[in-house]
């Protein structure tokens, strides 16, 4: 019952932010590979040192799965040296690409025509890939309507109570998949694509470590919650 009403108010909130906020046009990328890549590289790191990492791999020609394939491991990682963890995510990049030559044909499209259960579950399997890193791929990348939940979306659910303290990352999905529950699919591919992108617009704003909710559209439902909210102290 509790998760029924949490839901309700969460799509609430998806409604003020997209009013508040308008829409977001997310994933930033040209092509669903560049998606890919740019889920790899962000791990840890700032979007705008991804930026310059992308900027690298296109100036080299390495901004596709052909790309990719040809360039040496070493050389790959001094491509993607602005986005940090150049090792690990060089490794993981290129057991990707991997994969795909091996069990897709080398093709992003036969991947994305894989079931989605399927998918998420062969992405976790290979080396640098968490939940949000794989849901991430099958919502930006390839089409599918799944929920991706990050730290800017733990943070409001705990606030405003919408979860107990500290949520698992698959609390918050299901949270997010039962707010849009009554859609069609391909309506939840752009709900769950558009909320996403706006929780980290009013998170980067107001949800960061410590709260600044004065301003926020969110505010509003504050009252709701029981659960103490750290202000930022200015």
């Amino acid at each position: 019952m509790r998760m029924d009403r949490s839901a309700r108010r969460l799509r609430r909130m998806h409604d003020r932010l997209a009013a508040a906020y308008g829409p977001q046009h997310w994933w930033p990328a040209e092509t669903p590979f560049e998606v890919v890549l740019g889920a790899y590289l962000t791990q840890n790191t700032a979007w705008k040192a991804v930026e310059r990492s992308l900027a690298n791999l296109r100036t080299a020609g390495a901004l596709s799965v052909e790309g990719l394939r040809g360039i040496p491991v070493d050389a790959l990682r001094e491509l993607i040296r602005p986005s940090g963890f150049i090792i690990r995510k060089a490794l993981a990049l290129k057991a990707f690409v991997a994969m795909l030559d091996q069990e897709y044909c080398g093709s992003l499209d036969t991947l994305a025509a894989a079931p989605a259960d399927a998918v998420r579950q062969r992405l976790l399997d290979l080396p640098g890939v968490g939940p949000e890193t794989a849901d991430a791929i099958l919502l930006y990348a390839l089409g599918h309507p799944v929920a991706v939940a990050d730290e800017y979306l733990r943070r409001i659910a705990e606030r405003h109570g919408l979860l107990p303290a500290r949520p698992p990352y698959d609390a918050l999905g299901e949270l997010t998949r039962q707010a849009f529950a009554g859609d069609s699919a391909a309506a939840q591919a752009r709900l769950f694509n558009e909320f996403h992108a706006l929780t980290v617009a009013v998170g980067k704003a107001h949800c960061g470590r410590a709260a600044k909710c004065e301003g926020c559209p969110l505010a509003y439902d504050l009252h709701r919650s029981a659960a103490p909210v750290r202000q930022e102290v200015i």
